[in-house]
């Protein structure tokens, strides 16, 4: 039954990111905040997408932080308190009698704490399922990230029903998504559990783990060249992501495709986390992260002749790849800490590293934006060519960061393959 039991946490801790994947669907939000407060500006809203990933990442590192003082399952329970206290106060938004509809609500409710207390989960989540997968660590995460990754595309057209004004409206849409989410995790809490130390689970075959290696400290991890080069990696390959995957919808109308095509970027990128994931337990690390990188370049490289041939075949073909490469970036990121540093302290190591996430979300869109404001929107490919020349130089700076990693982990002393 141990061994049946892991599959069950797996599928609990994948349903639980799921619902919290909605933190990346703000845009969800934007369209009827904006009906309702004409007065905030574009960049105003968009700021707190900006905010709720950063308060993301501050959550997760404080759940590594938290490990070692309390059990996991009380991280996530104050994460379902954070997350239904935040969603539930931006309704003072909505009150007539609330003293001020300020920007700042939004940001402290949603962003903050909305988006800290996600983070509280996402972080342990990954840190204690993966320990029931000692030798498919990357192929756990990518599950897990699946869930994370699909949320938002999920959840989005219930949003959107809901807070329709011929529906129960957006105030009320935010009540309720706080009582779900706060439900599904105190009900999925009891489902996060770490394997019994004295016990090591019966493995056979891939999950028949290898001599485990050094158990680094924060402080210790920080110190190696192997951290920073992750962080940069990560960072590069979430920032060419994003510099089309938040257009994708518009890129394939320019090119005379249809505008699904931004729903199936969506899916290629949930799937890209356990198809790389995988790859990740049968190849290793080195192999599987040129890989990805390599996919992005060719990416990159075919949205190039889709601007040269103005052929809808060509965006086809290159947007899933990015879409692909993007989503295995963070199972990537989960796997390769957990096999440089350990296990003993994967969680607060996780949630330092993944700041190279917010680092990504902030510059990607922001790049994007302003390349496509200063383009002349002339010739095939418009006010996007430029997104693209780009997406192929950061791809380029990403793969060379990959043959550096392996020089760096080699002089830290760390097992890479």
């Amino acid at each position: 039954m141990g061994n049946h039991k892991k599959y069950l946490y797996l599928a609990a801790g994948t349903v639980m990111l799921l619902f919290l994947g909605l933190v990346y669907g703000w845009s969800i939000f934007r369209a009827p905040l904006t009906a309702i407060f004409t007065d905030w500006t574009p960049t105003q809203l968009s700021m707190t997408f900006s905010i709720t990933i950063t308060c993301f990442c501050i959550g997760g590192f404080l759940a590594g932080k938290l490990a070692a003082r309390m059990k996991h399952r009380f991280i996530i329970l104050l994460s379902a308190a954070c997350i239904f206290v935040g969603y539930a106060g931006i309704m003072l938004l909505f009150d007539e009698n609330a003293p001020g509809k300020t920007l700042a609500v939004l940001y402290i409710f949603f962003g903050v704490l909305g988006g800290g207390g996600v983070g509280l989960s996402y972080n342990t989540l990954l840190g204690v399922i993966a320990r029931w997968f000692p030798g498919r660590a990357g192929m756990a995460s990518g599950i897990l990230l699946l869930g994370f990754g699909v949320g938002g595309l999920a959840l989005g057209s219930l949003v959107s029903v809901l807070s329709s004004p011929d529906s129960v409206g957006i105030r009320s849409t935010f009540l309720i998504l706080g009582v779900i989410f706060a439900v599904v995790l105190i009900v999925g809490s009891f489902f996060v559990k770490i394997p019994e130390a004295a016990a090591p689970a019966k493995a056979s075959g891939a999950d028949d783990a290898a001599a485990a290696p050094r158990n680094f400290t924060l402080g210790e991890a920080v110190k190696t060249g192997t951290f920073w080069l992750i962080f940069a990696w990560t960072a590069f390959m979430c920032i060419g992501g994003l510099l089309v995957i938040n257009s994708a919808a518009p890129i394939a109308v320019l090119f005379g495709a249809p505008a699904v095509m931004g729903l199936i970027v969506s899916v290629f990128n949930g799937a890209g986390r356990p198809i790389i994931g995988t790859i990740f337990d049968k190849i290793g690390r080195r192999k599987t992260m040129t890989i990805n990188t390599l996919i992005m370049l060719v990416g990159g490289a075919i949205l190039i002749l889709a601007t040269a041939t103005g052929s809808a075949a060509f965006v086809f073909i290159g947007l899933p790849l990015i879409g692909i490469c993007y989503g295995g970036t963070p199972a990537l990121l989960a796997a390769s800490v957990n096999k440089f540093f350990g296990p003993k302290y994967y969680q607060v190591i996780l949630g330092a590293v993944t700041f190279s996430l917010a680092v990504g979300a902030i510059i990607g869109p922001l790049l994007s934006s302003k390349l496509q404001q200063a383009s002349d929107a002339e010739g095939f490919g418009g006010v996007y060519f430029t997104s693209f020349i780009l997406l192929i130089v950061v791809a380029a700076v990403a793969l060379a960061i990959t043959l550096l990693i392996s020089a760096a982990s080699k002089k830290d002393g760390l097992e890479d393959k």
